[in-house]
């Protein structure tokens, strides 16, 4: 279980350098990486994926996924290459049928306190906090941002991949989307039900007619250059 933010010791730093090795050498890739680690004694997998790095304004929004290996949901890929209206019932499948899902958010305001790079972390292991339930070995996608007590494989690509982290990123991208819309009830201006804070033409001619809002990133670009005409 996640005990707040540790290092990895000598000994799981070098069982993670073996387990690598032991995936390259038997040559089943990472397709499969889930179901070779539960043969190497990784049961309790999580998959940890996050959305909104990108975005000039709302928050960063991390999900982690223990999926149950008997009832894993069809058609899990990177959620940004599936239809809304699919995502949101695969994100529903994945609410019915894991073994546990946790959420991590990081607001605007923190972002520009602490870099994204490091709110994306700490979107990741606020997830890996709530998850409520023992896991032996974590799957990242991309970056391996976070450092545990217990292995953490990053796998670049791994949302389209590892069907725990694809089930994380579907989460993290529908929790997030429906928490813009909400936002777009307070801002209507920005039109963040349809562009979800990303910096679409007519998100950028919002900011130069309205500036920034409470819930923009002031330290990225171009939001920064409106501050003056802050709403």
């Amino acid at each position: 279980m996640l005990q707040g933010v540790q290092s990895s010791s000598t000994l799981e730093a070098r069982k993670v350098r073996q387990l690598r090795l032991r995936l390259r050498n038997d040559g089943a890739g990472f397709i499969e990486l889930e179901a070779r680690l539960a043969q190497y004694g990784y049961k309790r997998v999580v998959g940890v994926d996050e959305v909104g790095r990108g975005p000039l304004a709302g928050p960063v929004v991390a999900a982690a996924v223990m999926l149950d290996p008997k009832k894993v949901p069809k058609g899990l890929r990177d959620s940004k290459k599936i239809p809304s209206r699919k995502r949101i019932e695969l994100a529903n499948a994945i609410a019915s049928t894991a073994l546990a899902i946790g959420i991590g958010i990081v607001s605007a305001e923190t972002v520009d306190l602490i870099n994204i790079r490091c709110a994306t972390r700490l979107a990741m292991l606020k997830a890996l906090q709530a998850i409520g339930s023992d896991f032996d070995c974590v799957i990242v996608d991309g970056d391996p941002l976070i450092d545990l007590s217990i292995p953490v494989i990053s796998v670049v690509g791994g949302d389209d991949k590892c069907v725990s982290v694809s089930a994380a990123s579907i989460v993290a991208k529908v929790v997030r989307d429906r928490l813009m819309e909400r936002m777009d009830f307070f801002y209507p201006q920005y039109n963040f039900r349809s562009n979800k804070g990303y910096g679409t033409r007519e998100h950028i001619e919002a900011l130069k007619k309205w500036g920034p809002s409470r819930i923009h990133r002031y330290t990225f670009e171009p939001v920064c250059q409106f501050l003056g005409l802050r709403s």
